[in-house]
């Protein structure tokens, strides 16, 4: 897992797996967001399970889809509420991680 700090509140990486959820919350981190739609990708957890295995840590877990090439429509605005409303800091991933960036920088 590679984890790239946009802010002092947001951090952005690829893909995670359930198992990095443990890691996640003891680096730091209070809450994930995937912007990564569930069936993008052959094996890729679905948010629902990444969601259980998150709380299970004491992670607030936020879903909020982009498909590749999509308008952002009302998820730069879902995207910065999610950011006032969950405790951070957050961590946002996606494939790669640049859709979360790309949404972060719209919301701004």
């Amino acid at each position: 897992m590679n984890i790239k700090e946009l802010s002092p509140e947001l951090s952005v990486s690829e893909q995670i797996s359930i198992a990095d959820l443990e890691q996640i919350k003891a680096v730091g981190f209070g809450a994930i967001i995937c912007n990564r739609p569930d069936g993008e990708d052959t094996g890729q957890p679905t948010f629902a399970e990444i969601e259980q295995a998150a709380k299970a840590q004491g992670l607030e877990a936020k879903f909020i889809p982009i498909v590749p090439g999509a308008p952002m429509n009302g998820e730069a605005a879902e995207f910065a509420q999610a950011m006032d409303e969950l405790t951070g800091p957050i961590l946002a991933y996606c494939r790669s991680g640049a859709r979360s960036t790309m949404l972060w920088m719209a919301s701004k």
